[in-house]
């Protein structure tokens, strides 16, 4: 029984990782590619970068972290939501 719980653990921590690293990438690809606009994505795909910023603040909550809703946006914009505006919203 020790080991079968052991195995489900490391699985678990193992997908874990694979779930991380793939939000890591999405984040990343969404940095690196401003010139798709937040409404672009939300009209093919039903969510957009104000979305992710506001299900990480939520899900922060759901540990006990408080996060504000301008830092999880820079969070997931990778600088000042207004900056980013500035610079990238068309």
């Amino acid at each position: 029984m020790d080991l079968i719980r052991f195995k489900e653990k490391r699985v678990s921590e193992e997908i874990h990782q694979i779930e991380s690293s793939v939000f890591r990438r999405l984040v990343k690809h969404l940095r690196d590619n401003t010139e798709i606009q937040n409404i672009d994505i939300m009209e093919t795909a039903g969510f957009c970068r104000n979305c992710l910023s506001r299900w990480y603040r939520e899900e922060a909550k759901e540990i006990g972290i408080e996060i504000s809703e301008d830092n999880s946006k820079e969070i997931i914009y990778g600088m000042n939501y207004q900056e980013w505006k500035k610079k990238f919203q068309k």
